[in-house]
């Protein structure tokens, strides 16, 4: 079997930097979303992922779809979890679609406008199922219920797969993960925590960002 013809277009920047931004923020915090992405794709950072779980995030997701200053930073919407989501985040100019769950008709719409899918999925036969039913990539969630070596172990027999671990997923174990044979890793509170929120804390993210995206360049080699 080889890889799933979906396209991929557009996300050479998230395999280039391996680190993908998720971003799921309190209405209080929802405000920040700009300077929270340009801090992010400052420290080298490939692509962000808004959660829908975020208010206002549709419109978020336009808005900085057009921003021009972000062009080496793909934007895309996570928490997808309906066909018809998947087709509003979609028109609002998201360039990847992320859920946590395997959802077929979510994968369908997603092909069907020429937009990679990251469906979740967690036990091999999950994983399996997803890439055969045509996601580009496969989001393993929750990855903090497991360890970079099940990700090797998956590989082995089946090393066409392209996997992102996500949730668990820390600067302390980012490298591990890709040595243990992911495509990226989704970082989501180790990255984007309340702490880091906020117009003073902007190089403090960058710098937080810079150091994922080196630690999956050092374990990369």
């Amino acid at each position: 079997m080889t890889q799933p013809s979906t396209t991929l277009n557009g996300l050479a920047p998230l395999f280039a930097s391996g680190v993908l931004a998720v971003v799921r923020l309190s209405e209080a915090a929802a405000g920040g979303l700009r300077a929270i992405a340009h801090a992010l794709a400052a420290g080298g950072v490939g692509a962000v992922e808004v959660t829908l779980t975020t208010p206002g995030a549709i419109d978020a997701i336009g808005d900085l779809a057009e921003d021009e200053s972000l062009a080496g930073c793909v934007i895309g919407a996570g928490t997808v979890l309906d066909p018809s989501a998947a087709r509003y985040v979609i028109d609002a100019g998201a360039r990847f679609v992320v859920s946590p769950v395997l959802h077929r008709a979510v994968l369908d719409t997603c092909r069907e406008r020429d937009v990679p899918c990251i469906p979740g999925a967690f036990s091999p036969t999950e994983i399996f199922n997803a890439c055969r039913a045509g996601a580009p990539l496969v989001k393993v969630f929750p990855a903090g219920a497991l360890a970079p070596g099940f990700l090797r172990d998956l590989l082995a027999p089946l090393p066409f797969l392209r996997l992102v671990p996500s949730g668990g997923v820390s600067l302390e174990n980012a490298g591990d993960w890709i040595r243990g044979g992911a495509a990226a890793v989704s970082v989501g509170g180790a990255l984007v925590s309340p702490d880091m929120l906020g117009p003073d804390r902007a190089a403090d993210l960058t710098a937080r960002a810079r150091a994922f995206v080196t630690r999956v360049k050092d374990a990369r080699g």
